[in-house]
Protein backbone atom coordinates (compact mmCIF):
# COMPACT_ATOMS: atom_id res chain seq x y z
CA UNK A 1 0.00 0.00 0.00
CA UNK A 2 1.40 3.43 -0.77
CA UNK A 3 2.67 5.68 1.95
CA UNK A 4 0.23 8.85 1.50
CA UNK A 5 1.34 10.67 4.65
CA UNK A 6 3.92 13.36 2.86
CA UNK A 7 1.97 13.31 -0.29
CA UNK A 8 -0.89 16.70 -0.65
CA UNK A 9 -2.61 18.15 -3.23
CA UNK A 10 -2.71 22.64 -2.41
CA UNK A 11 -5.10 23.76 -4.78
CA UNK A 12 -3.91 27.19 -5.02
CA UNK A 13 -5.61 30.58 -6.70
CA UNK A 14 -2.96 32.59 -9.36
CA UNK A 15 -5.49 35.13 -9.03
CA UNK A 16 -6.11 37.66 -12.66
CA UNK A 17 -2.73 37.64 -13.72
CA UNK A 18 -0.13 40.51 -12.08
CA UNK A 19 2.49 38.43 -10.11
CA UNK A 20 1.79 40.61 -6.92
CA UNK A 21 -1.95 39.91 -6.57
CA UNK A 22 -0.75 36.49 -5.40
CA UNK A 23 -1.15 36.04 -1.51
CA UNK A 24 1.77 35.02 0.31
CA UNK A 25 0.32 31.54 0.79
CA UNK A 26 0.46 30.91 -2.65
CA UNK A 27 3.21 32.33 -3.41
CA UNK A 28 5.01 30.02 -0.72
CA UNK A 29 3.45 27.17 -2.12
CA UNK A 30 4.53 27.54 -5.99
CA UNK A 31 7.88 27.87 -4.66
CA UNK A 32 7.95 25.37 -2.69
CA UNK A 33 6.04 22.28 -3.86
CA UNK A 34 7.45 19.24 -5.54
CA UNK A 35 5.30 19.45 -8.82
CA UNK A 36 3.15 22.20 -10.37
CA UNK A 37 0.27 21.02 -12.07
CA UNK A 38 -1.31 24.34 -14.38
CA UNK A 39 -3.97 25.61 -15.97
CA UNK A 40 -3.88 27.47 -19.40
CA UNK A 41 -5.03 30.67 -17.71
CA UNK A 42 -2.34 31.00 -15.30
CA UNK A 43 -0.29 34.37 -16.60
CA UNK A 44 2.92 33.98 -17.76
CA UNK A 45 4.54 36.35 -15.13
CA UNK A 46 2.88 33.94 -12.30
CA UNK A 47 4.56 31.33 -13.61
CA UNK A 48 8.24 32.92 -13.99
CA UNK A 49 7.95 32.74 -9.98
CA UNK A 50 7.94 29.07 -9.97
CA UNK A 51 11.79 27.48 -9.58
CA UNK A 52 13.53 26.35 -12.62
CA UNK A 53 14.01 23.05 -11.00
CA UNK A 54 10.49 22.12 -10.20
CA UNK A 55 8.59 19.57 -12.20
CA UNK A 56 5.66 21.68 -14.23
CA UNK A 57 2.48 20.00 -15.90
CA UNK A 58 0.46 21.81 -18.58
CA UNK A 59 -3.00 20.45 -18.42
CA UNK A 60 -4.67 23.82 -19.65
CA UNK A 61 -8.14 23.45 -21.56
CA UNK A 62 -9.30 25.71 -24.46
CA UNK A 63 -12.63 25.71 -26.42
CA UNK A 64 -12.46 22.30 -28.09
CA UNK A 65 -9.18 21.75 -27.51
CA UNK A 66 -8.20 19.96 -24.16
CA UNK A 67 -4.65 18.54 -23.30
CA UNK A 68 -5.92 16.32 -20.70
CA UNK A 69 -9.38 15.36 -19.91
CA UNK A 70 -10.78 16.07 -16.48
CA UNK A 71 -11.03 12.29 -15.63
CA UNK A 72 -7.34 11.86 -16.62
CA UNK A 73 -6.05 15.15 -14.45
CA UNK A 74 -8.37 13.87 -11.42
CA UNK A 75 -6.05 10.44 -11.70
CA UNK A 76 -3.10 12.37 -12.21
CA UNK A 77 -3.17 14.50 -9.19
CA UNK A 78 -4.09 11.07 -6.69
CA UNK A 79 -0.81 9.50 -8.57
CA UNK A 80 1.86 12.40 -7.93
CA UNK A 81 0.31 12.82 -3.85
CA UNK A 82 0.36 8.93 -3.63
CA UNK A 83 3.96 8.51 -4.70
CA UNK A 84 4.09 11.60 -1.44
CA UNK A 85 4.86 14.30 -3.39
CA UNK A 86 3.41 18.18 -2.70
CA UNK A 87 1.25 19.01 -5.49
CA UNK A 88 0.64 22.63 -6.47
CA UNK A 89 -2.02 22.65 -8.59
CA UNK A 90 -2.40 25.85 -9.75
CA UNK A 91 -5.38 27.38 -11.24
CA UNK A 92 -6.54 31.21 -12.91
CA UNK A 93 -8.43 33.74 -10.30
CA UNK A 94 -9.41 31.53 -7.57
CA UNK A 95 -9.88 27.98 -7.73
CA UNK A 96 -13.92 27.51 -5.86
CA UNK A 97 -14.83 30.14 -8.80
CA UNK A 98 -15.85 28.56 -12.09
CA UNK A 99 -12.43 26.58 -11.22
CA UNK A 100 -13.54 22.79 -10.84
CA UNK A 101 -11.19 22.91 -7.54
CA UNK A 102 -14.49 21.49 -5.54
CA UNK A 103 -14.69 18.21 -7.97
CA UNK A 104 -11.08 17.69 -7.99
CA UNK A 105 -11.02 17.79 -4.06
CA UNK A 106 -14.07 15.30 -3.80
CA UNK A 107 -12.03 12.37 -6.02
CA UNK A 108 -8.74 13.36 -4.26
CA UNK A 109 -10.49 12.94 -0.63
CA UNK A 110 -12.37 9.75 -1.96
CA UNK A 111 -9.00 8.69 -2.51
CA UNK A 112 -7.60 9.67 0.99
CA UNK A 113 -5.45 12.49 -0.56
CA UNK A 114 -4.52 15.08 1.66
CA UNK A 115 -5.73 18.63 0.00
CA UNK A 116 -6.10 22.21 0.87
CA UNK A 117 -7.47 25.07 -0.50
CA UNK A 118 -5.61 28.45 -0.90
CA UNK A 119 -7.68 31.25 -2.23
CA UNK A 120 -6.81 33.81 -5.25
CA UNK A 121 -7.95 36.92 -6.57
CA UNK A 122 -11.32 36.04 -8.98
CA UNK A 123 -10.98 37.68 -12.01
CA UNK A 124 -14.21 39.93 -11.37
CA UNK A 125 -12.29 41.85 -8.90
CA UNK A 126 -9.14 42.17 -10.77
CA UNK A 127 -10.92 43.37 -13.69
CA UNK A 128 -12.59 45.82 -11.18
CA UNK A 129 -9.62 47.37 -9.60
CA UNK A 130 -7.49 47.77 -12.65
CA UNK A 131 -10.57 49.36 -14.44
CA UNK A 132 -12.29 51.35 -11.46
CA UNK A 133 -15.51 49.97 -12.17
CA UNK A 134 -16.92 49.19 -8.87
CA UNK A 135 -19.12 46.11 -8.86
CA UNK A 136 -21.12 47.42 -6.21
CA UNK A 137 -22.01 51.09 -5.78
CA UNK A 138 -24.39 53.15 -3.77
CA UNK A 139 -27.36 54.20 -6.20
CA UNK A 140 -26.38 51.94 -9.34
CA UNK A 141 -25.97 48.20 -8.33
CA UNK A 142 -26.92 46.68 -4.80
CA UNK A 143 -25.54 43.01 -5.40
CA UNK A 144 -23.07 41.23 -7.58
CA UNK A 145 -23.24 38.01 -9.82
CA UNK A 146 -20.90 36.25 -10.64
CA UNK A 147 -21.78 34.18 -14.25
CA UNK A 148 -20.66 31.29 -16.23
CA UNK A 149 -20.92 32.16 -20.02
CA UNK A 150 -20.09 28.56 -21.71
CA UNK A 151 -21.18 25.23 -21.32
CA UNK A 152 -19.62 21.86 -21.52
CA UNK A 153 -19.68 20.68 -24.96
CA UNK A 154 -20.57 24.17 -26.35
CA UNK A 155 -24.12 22.98 -25.08
CA UNK A 156 -26.17 26.20 -24.95
CA UNK A 157 -26.64 28.39 -22.10
CA UNK A 158 -29.68 27.49 -19.94
CA UNK A 159 -29.39 30.27 -17.42
CA UNK A 160 -32.07 31.85 -15.56
CA UNK A 161 -32.19 35.27 -17.75
CA UNK A 162 -35.54 36.65 -16.16
CA UNK A 163 -33.73 36.54 -12.82
CA UNK A 164 -30.31 37.59 -14.17
CA UNK A 165 -31.75 41.10 -16.45
CA UNK A 166 -31.82 42.91 -13.32
CA UNK A 167 -30.79 46.53 -13.62
CA UNK A 168 -30.17 46.76 -10.00
CA UNK A 169 -27.61 44.06 -10.49
CA UNK A 170 -23.88 44.13 -11.93
CA UNK A 171 -23.27 40.57 -13.61
CA UNK A 172 -19.61 39.59 -14.63
CA UNK A 173 -19.43 36.83 -16.66
CA UNK A 174 -16.83 34.52 -17.41
CA UNK A 175 -15.16 32.62 -20.14
CA UNK A 176 -18.38 34.05 -22.25
CA UNK A 177 -16.19 35.57 -25.48
CA UNK A 178 -17.71 32.74 -27.70
CA UNK A 179 -21.22 33.42 -26.61
CA UNK A 180 -21.48 37.25 -25.57
CA UNK A 181 -24.08 37.42 -28.45
CA UNK A 182 -26.31 34.75 -27.21
CA UNK A 183 -25.69 35.95 -23.73
CA UNK A 184 -26.66 39.97 -24.70
CA UNK A 185 -29.39 39.05 -26.58
CA UNK A 186 -31.22 36.61 -23.82
CA UNK A 187 -30.61 39.69 -21.34
CA UNK A 188 -32.31 41.73 -23.55
CA UNK A 189 -34.83 39.99 -24.67
CA UNK A 190 -35.74 39.42 -20.54
CA UNK A 191 -36.10 43.08 -20.32
CA UNK A 192 -32.52 44.63 -19.74
CA UNK A 193 -32.17 47.58 -21.95
CA UNK A 194 -30.01 48.02 -24.98
CA UNK A 195 -28.32 50.94 -23.47
CA UNK A 196 -27.57 49.10 -20.54
CA UNK A 197 -23.51 49.79 -20.28
CA UNK A 198 -21.11 47.23 -21.10
CA UNK A 199 -17.71 46.93 -20.95
CA UNK A 200 -15.20 43.76 -21.78
CA UNK A 201 -11.74 43.24 -19.79
CA UNK A 202 -9.21 40.89 -21.83
CA UNK A 203 -6.72 39.48 -19.03
CA UNK A 204 -7.04 42.06 -16.32
CA UNK A 205 -3.76 42.93 -14.31
CA UNK A 206 -1.46 42.67 -16.98
CA UNK A 207 0.67 44.65 -18.96
CA UNK A 208 -1.63 42.99 -21.91
CA UNK A 209 -4.62 44.01 -20.46
CA UNK A 210 -7.30 45.66 -22.86
CA UNK A 211 -11.07 46.82 -22.64
CA UNK A 212 -13.67 47.42 -24.59
CA UNK A 213 -16.30 50.11 -23.27
CA UNK A 214 -19.75 49.57 -25.26
CA UNK A 215 -23.27 48.87 -24.38
CA UNK A 216 -24.95 45.70 -23.84
CA UNK A 217 -26.84 46.39 -27.64
CA UNK A 218 -23.44 46.72 -28.90
CA UNK A 219 -21.14 44.53 -27.37
CA UNK A 220 -21.58 41.71 -29.42
CA UNK A 221 -20.67 43.73 -32.20
CA UNK A 222 -17.20 45.12 -30.65
CA UNK A 223 -16.60 42.14 -29.85
CA UNK A 224 -16.22 40.56 -33.01
CA UNK A 225 -14.30 43.42 -34.54
CA UNK A 226 -12.15 44.09 -31.96
CA UNK A 227 -11.40 39.86 -30.81
CA UNK A 228 -9.67 40.24 -27.41
CA UNK A 229 -7.97 37.35 -26.41
CA UNK A 230 -8.33 35.17 -23.43
CA UNK A 231 -9.32 35.31 -20.85
CA UNK A 232 -12.48 37.47 -21.55
CA UNK A 233 -14.32 38.55 -19.20
CA UNK A 234 -17.81 41.21 -19.20
CA UNK A 235 -18.78 43.39 -16.78
CA UNK A 236 -22.68 44.51 -17.40
CA UNK A 237 -24.21 47.11 -15.43
CA UNK A 238 -24.99 50.61 -14.54
CA UNK A 239 -21.91 50.49 -12.28
CA UNK A 240 -19.81 50.36 -16.54
CA UNK A 241 -21.90 54.54 -16.40
CA UNK A 242 -18.35 55.22 -14.02
CA UNK A 243 -15.15 54.06 -16.32
CA UNK A 244 -12.90 56.80 -16.55
CA UNK A 245 -14.88 58.53 -14.56
CA UNK A 246 -12.12 59.64 -12.31
CA UNK A 247 -8.85 58.65 -14.83
CA UNK A 248 -6.03 59.43 -12.03
CA UNK A 249 -8.34 57.18 -9.40
CA UNK A 250 -8.99 54.28 -11.94
CA UNK A 251 -5.56 53.62 -12.73
CA UNK A 252 -4.40 50.12 -11.95
CA UNK A 253 -0.05 49.95 -11.99
CA UNK A 254 1.80 47.17 -10.42
CA UNK A 255 5.39 48.09 -9.59
CA UNK A 256 7.48 47.67 -12.02
CA UNK A 257 4.74 46.83 -15.06
CA UNK A 258 4.51 49.87 -17.51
Amino acid sequence: MKDLSQGRVLLVGAGPGDPELLTVKALRAIQTADVVVFDRLVSPEVMGLIPDTTRRIDVGKSPSCHKMPQDDINALLVALASDGQVVARLKGGDPLIFGRGSEEVAVLRAAGVACDYIPGITAAQGASSSTGVPLTHRGLATGVRYVTGHRAADARLDLDWQSLACDDTTLVFYMSAMNIAEISFELMRHGLPAATPALSVASATTPRETRIRSTLGGIAADVATHRPEAPVLFIIGRVVSLYGAQPEAVTFKAQGYA
